[in-house]
């Protein structure tokens, strides 16, 4: 398995977290719970944990095309979201 990693620093976390599980939870397991959520794409699986300023992402993926596009689903989800707080790429780690 591969393994990439995030941190967004934002104080929105949670809702951020929230709102990514429920969204994608309508086509593909999804689970939230006490500022944590995980996402199990086809491609690989995200899991996230809120702080108080920061948002943690792990993804895991099979392969490298799996984990590229993990990286790009969860991504372009969380700026679109976040799009009042105009959020940069975030800069992943593995």
């Amino acid at each position: 398995m591969l393994t990439a990693t995030a941190r967004c620093q934002t104080p929105h976390a949670d809702k951020y977290i929230q709102q990514l599980c429920k969204h994608f939870g309508h086509k593909i397991d999804a689970n939230y719970a006490d500022g944590h959520g995980e996402c199990r794409f086809s491609c690989g699986t995200a899991r996230m944990s809120a702080g108080a300023e920061n948002l943690d992402i792990e993804l895991e993926a099979a392969d490298a095309e799996g984990l590229k596009d993990t990286k790009h689903v969860i991504e372009s989800h969380l700026i679109r979201f976040a799009f009042r707080e105009n959020l940069q790429p975030l800069a992943w780690h593995g």
